[in-house]
């Protein structure tokens, strides 16, 4: 009953993560979804910045404090250590839905493509970001990144095991290719209003100073082997030299 408890938490971690990541898709792209990133402002402007600003703050430090292996460390002895992944994934995904529940778009436009074939390859460009984000959670191993692979494991009643240290496809050009992608995602679009610039600043200033702190974690965990990687490959835009990168 344990292992089958544990397994349904991890499923339903995994799905609330998941979900809230299509859901962004098309709060970010001003797609398909009824609440985006851009409408109407109703609150003032101040007012707006502060929401905002509080809101990526607090999924910026539950990011970068439940990542460290500190707090993993001491994390682990009040919750089972299968659990812990799909604990993080799962406050991670309902933190994402409640920035995306009470965003308060804040009016303006910093710019705006008119031409309809500049606006499609944007669009494409937005598409594209979000596939290698995907991607390159599958390359290495998507279901380990969102704690599924910890409570199957678990469920089936063997030990958890550490991934190696490799580099499949993109990893080969570049160390972080699913912050490439997010980025690539956040600024390509057609209609930069204040709110989304607002957004993509923040993310992006979060995105770089989250990976000082996770190679840190990584150089630990792989010593040289990282070390190396980190000398030849640039940290975020690929084929780019790392003096210009990382």
């Amino acid at each position: 009953m344990k292992r089958v408890i544990f397994l349904l938490y991890g499923v339903i971690a995994y799905l609330a993560a998941f979900v809230s990541l299509v859901y962004a898709i098309g709060f970010v792209g001003n797609l398909v979804v009824p609440k985006t990133i851009d409408g109407l402002p109703q609150v003032p402007l101040i007012n707006a910045i502060l929401i905002n600003a509080s809101l990526l703050s607090i999924f910026a430090l539950q990011h970068s404090i439940m990542a460290r292996q500190g707090f993993k460390r001491w994390f682990t002895r009040v919750i089972p250590e299968e659990l812990e992944r799909s604990t993080y994934v799962l406050i991670s995904g309902l933190l994402l839905m409640l920035i995306m529940w009470q965003w308060q778009p804040m009016g303006g436009v910093v710019w705006s493509v008119d031409n309809s074939i500049i606006k499609n390859i944007l669009l494409i460009i937005y598409f594209i970001g979000w596939a290698i984000l995907f991607l390159s959670s599958f390359l290495i191993n998507h279901f380990d990144l969102f704690g599924l692979r910890q409570v199957w494991l678990f469920f089936k009643g063997k030990p958890y095991t550490h991934l190696k240290f490799r580099l499949p496809f993109l990893y080969k050009v570049v160390r972080h290719p699913l912050y490439f992608g997010m980025m690539l995602a956040f600024w390509s679009t057609s209609i930069m209003t204040i709110s989304h610039l607002f957004f993509a600043i923040l993310t992006t200033g979060y995105v770089l100073v989250g990976i000082q702190l996770e190679e840190k974690d990584l150089i630990k965990q792989f010593g040289e082997k990282y070390k190396q990687y980190k000398k030849k490959s640039p940290m975020l835009i690929p084929f780019t030299k790392k003096n210009t990168a990382g």
